[in-house]
């Protein structure tokens, strides 16, 4: 297909031939060379011509000048270098320079690259400095952070009017800015200040450039625009781009419930992921669960060889399967509809498959169900689990991660005792196998499925009420992508039967999250959306935990995976007949007998 840009093409012809010509007359100072038109015709043909060829077959027509950058000039100086030694060697092997300056190919070189960078700039320029000042209307807009990712949001803001918006003024911390001017708008103050320069510059809108900011800081920039009545947008971070394969920097999103929470972008060691995730086969059971999808699809950016999805849900195992296989083509995909409690299915599928690395995510979660479902809680998650790691000891797996809970910690419901049977047994197993038996322990993830936040959106959908369970109720929380990216750095991390826990930052108060997601919402909490309490649900706690009081914890070298001290002090044998026990109450329903026990 033609390529438009070619037709700048015969532009740069003519002044391929201004620059030849230009060349000449500043050397001669007069038109001694035009003595002998003819020889003087053929080395302009000769010069044009090879350059020409160079320009044709180079990458300078396949940008566009309109967006003209300093990888663009620097490509336009080394095909005006290569043409100008291509044109000179023609010369050469033509007339040996006889009757001609050497002066004249240097001139020639210099004048060419100036015209060029003229034509490649002049249109961003008249661009940026006259259109932008005579289409800067809109609302009066503050950028909060003033580095690169604010700097191209400017430049978007003017390449676009249609955004209706008017950069006034950057605000941020770093000393070095302040005063200083960014795409002609100036640096205006530090962020803690946000205050005064919202109030003196009649500000509308405010864009806060999602990756330049700490978490809490953005918590805290939301809160002052709701006191404000100011509408705030997030420009998303360099990685959500990326994940979400968005195109540019425009993607101005509302704020949402997560960027309440103050969380950090996680930095995550690739190298050490890449390891022994690429190229192998890898088993995700749970796989249509919240947090086993989006593990499933963050492995699936480190290219394994195939991606077993095992899953007892068919219709949530089909949605995931059909998102990847779309997502990720070149990556083989299985899909199994399987039971973790069947151990007979679980042998045969890792015998025709043999993954390397397992990652647990199957579970029942849903605390008060689980209270009165308590035999199917320690049938699935904790017989689950043992079938699922002794087939994997059994096959020769390399790594095992179990993915556990806060709940686990003093539980006082059947959900999070499960989960700490299955955290003992991995313990307990480990020593005489050689397979890497991790676990990861972490609190709530926000939008996962049951959690509070589903349910929020669809009562202030409704009009209300709001139900929480009890004004001081409190949690821990942080997203799946960042949950499921922790447990693939864990998963690197871990060697002989570990419990890792995820740094959850501080806990968020599920009172003080319904009003703010009420706001975001566009309401006022009270006045036109009610929160009622409706009393803690069978098996609730106010606070949760992540330590036990008889675990130590060690740092890691990742700022946000800590290390639990093990604590597999009990009676093996006694610990053994205790499981058995276990199973056989819940094999035979006995719902009270499992309490007690």
């Amino acid at each position: 297909m033609f390529n438009k840009r070619y037709l700048i093409f015969p532009i740069d012809v003519v002044f391929m031939t201004i620059s030849y010509i230009t060349a000449h007359l500043i050397r001669y100072e007069s038109l001694e060379f035009f003595i002998e038109p003819d020889r003087f015709l053929i080395s302009l043909l000769i010069v044009v011509g090879t350059r020409s060829i160079v320009f044709l077959f180079s990458d300078i027509y396949r940008s566009l000048w309109a967006y003209a950058s300093i990888h663009d000039l620097m490509e336009i100086i080394k095909i005006t270098l290569l043409s100008s030694l291509i044109s000179t060697l023609a010369l050469l092997f033509y007339n040996r320079f006889s009757q001609h300056s050497r002066m004249v190919p240097i001139l020639d070189t210099l004048i060419l690259l100036s015209l060029l960078c003229i034509r490649s700039f002049s249109w961003r320029i008249f661009r940026d400095e006259y259109l932008s000042k005579n289409s800067m209307s809109g609302k009066s807009t503050l950028v909060i952070g003033a580095g690169k990712s604010g700097m191209m949001l400017v430049t978007e803001i003017r390449r676009q009017p249609e955004l209706n918006l008017r950069p006034i003024g950057f605000l941020d911390d770093d000393p070095s800015k302040l005063g200083a001017h960014i795409q002609g708008v100036p640096v205006l103050g530090p962020i803690n200040q946000i205050e005064y320069f919202l109030s003196k510059h009649k500000v509308e809108e405010i864009i806060i450039t999602l990756g330049a900011l700490p978490g809490k800081t953005i918590s805290n920039i939301i809160k002052v625009c709701e006191a404000s009545k100011i509408h705030a947008k997030i420009l998303p971070s360099i990685g959500e781009i990326f994940a979400g394969k968005k195109s540019s920097y425009n993607q101005l999103r509302e704020v949402r419930v997560e960027d309440l929470l103050g969380r950090d972008p996680v930095d995550l060691e690739i190298e050490s992921i890449k390891s022994y995730l690429t190229g192998q086969t890898i088993l995700v059971s749970g796989a249509g669960g919240s947090i086993g999808s989006e593990i499933c699809r963050q492995v699936s950016l480190f290219e394994p060889k195939c991606l077993i999805l095992l899953d007892a849900a068919e219709t949530p195992l089909y949605h995931i399967d059909y998102e990847l296989r779309n997502a990720f083509p070149q990556i083989r995909y299985e899909s199994i509809v399987a039971d973790v409690k069947n151990l007979s299915r679980l042998g045969y599928i890792f015998e025709q498959h043999t993954p390397t690395v397992v990652f647990h995510c199957a579970a029942y979660k849903h605390v008060p169900l689980m209270e009165i479902n308590p035999s199917e809680a320690v049938l699935n998650n904790v017989l689950g689990t043992k079938n699922i790691a002794d087939i994997s000891r059994l096959s020769g797996v390399d790594r095992f991660v179990l993915i556990s809970t806060d709940k686990a910690v003093n539980p006082v419901n059947i959900m999070g005792a499960s989960k700490r049977a299955s955290e003992l047994y991995l313990q307990y197993i480990t020593p005489n196998s050689k397979t890497k038996f991790i676990t990861v322990r972490f609190g709530n993830v926000l939008g996962s499925n049951g959690s509070v936040i589903p349910r929020f959106k669809e009562q202030i959908e409704k009009g209300g009420p709001v139900t929480v369970t009890h004004p001081d109720v409190i949690r821990y929380f942080m997203t799946i992508p960042e949950a499921s990216q922790l447990v693939l750095q864990a998963g690197s991390m871990g060697e002989k039967g570990e419990i890792f826990i995820l740094e959850m930052g501080e806990p968020v108060k599920i009172l003080e999250l319904a009003e703010e997601m009420i706001r975001l919402s566009g309401y006022q909490p009270y006045k036109d959306i009610n929160i009622e309490f409706t009393g803690l649900r069978p098996g609730e706690k106010l606070y949760e935990e992540l330590l036990l009081n008889l675990e130590g914890i060690k740092k890691t070298h990742h700022p946000k995976i800590k290390i639990v001290a093990s604590s597999t002090t009990q009676n093996q044998i006694l610990f053994l007949n205790k499981l058995n026990q276990l199973f056989s109450l819940a094999k035979a329903n006995k719902n009270i007998e499992i309490y007690s026990s």
